[in-house]
């Protein structure tokens, strides 16, 4: 599950119910998951990363951490100001010349929107890697182009590294991977291919579901291993700023696969509320997302995405996170505790 897929209202807003997640924690992880800490260069420092939804669920995570390990972040944002500094480059502040120089170079919030490429290579220009979470999902018509362009430019404005958020089961996702790959020249590419977030229930269009005590889904009785954020964005950081990830495909899970209905089980314990699962069909689904906001041929498409990936061939759970990391995934009855006792589902 990318970044933003049946999330379209937090792809620009971060979302308070979130946890922040990165304050203190992102040198033990990237320390764990390297072996060696973060990787310096000669100046001391692993260089500028774009995170290129640096809002979104994941990006947002990853920017914390990366932030904590003292990495100049540049966060991409449909709505960002490339003149924000985060006060991590140490950019001057000399006239309009100099700071039209500095404006690519500098760490803070930049624009950048995937429908618009124009922007892409001054989001880039000094960075020396990137996290790239495509909107809505990389198995959309498109993405593949929009992925082959990004690796193009990237190549160009000279970045070593890029690690990519994917879809786990997604066949049409490993096309836009490939592209990527393809395009993005002498730049390492590691790919993390994500199961269904944990925090879809309390940061997507699902937290309203629990709220109202009924989660609609198109999931039947499938199992799928739901996985933390937080584990995720420790991965992320991990090939970033370490050693021995490129050309890497991970795929995250957590520890055990559940059901929608075990899952809203554990959902209603964690929350003190009744919780429970509603099963629904793929086009009834497409109508919610519709509700949401979504416009129509995007909310179809989720429905339709959502239907595949849930058939039970993404049930199995892998050792990744616990490869890259050095421990243990976190397990989803954990998430729902924490969630709870950060408010949630207190509205």
């Amino acid at each position: 599950m990318t970044e933003n897929a049946d999330t379209r209202r937090n792809h620009d807003h971060g979302n308070g119910n979130g946890r922040e997640a990165g304050r203190g924690m992102g040198r033990t992880a990237a320390e764990q998951g390297t072996g060696q800490g973060a990787e310096r260069d000669g100046e001391g420092a692993v260089g500028t990363v774009l995170v290129t939804s640096g809002t979104g669920k994941t990006g947002r995570r990853v920017a914390e951490r990366l932030t904590a390990l003292g990495v100049p972040v540049r966060s991409g944002s449909r709505t960002g100001n490339s003149g924000a500094d985060t006060g991590n480059s140490g950019a001057g502040t000399g006239g309009p010349g100099a700071r039209a120089a500095d404006s690519a170079s500098r760490a803070g919030t930049v624009p950048f929107d995937w429908q618009d490429d124009s922007g892409w290579a001054e989001a880039l220009r000094g960075a020396r890697a990137a996290y790239v979470a495509y909107y809505p999902d990389l198995a959309v018509p498109g993405a593949a182009g929009a992925m082959a362009a990004f690796g193009r430019t990237a190549a160009a404005c000279g970045v070593r590294r890029v690690v990519l958020l994917s879809g786990r089961g997604e066949p049409q996702a490993v096309v836009a991977e490939e592209a990527l790959r393809g395009a993005a020249g002498a730049a390492e590419v590691t790919v993390v291919r994500s199961a269904f977030f944990a925090q879809n229930f309390s940061e997507g269009a699902l937290l309203e579901g629990v709220l109202g005590g009924e989660v609609a889904f198109p999931a039947g009785t499938t199992a799928e291993p739901f996985v933390d954020l937080d584990d995720l964005a420790d991965v992320v950081v991990a090939a970033l700023t370490g050693h021995g990830h490129a050309g890497a495909v991970y795929e995250l899970t957590g520890p055990r696969s559940l059901t929608f209905a075990q899952a809203a089980e554990e959902l209603a314990r964690a929350a003190g509320r009744p919780v429970r699962y509603v099963p629904v069909t793929g086009p009834a689904y497409a109508s919610l997302l519709e509700e949401f906001g979504v416009p129509g041929p995007e909310a179809r498409f989720l429905a339709e995405l959502f239907e595949t990936l849930l058939d039970g061939h993404n049930t199995a759970t892998t050792d990744d996170v616990q490869r890259v990391l050095g421990r243990e995934p976190k397990d989803f009855s954990a998430f729902a505790r924490e969630a709870a006792g950060d408010g949630a589902w207190h509205g």
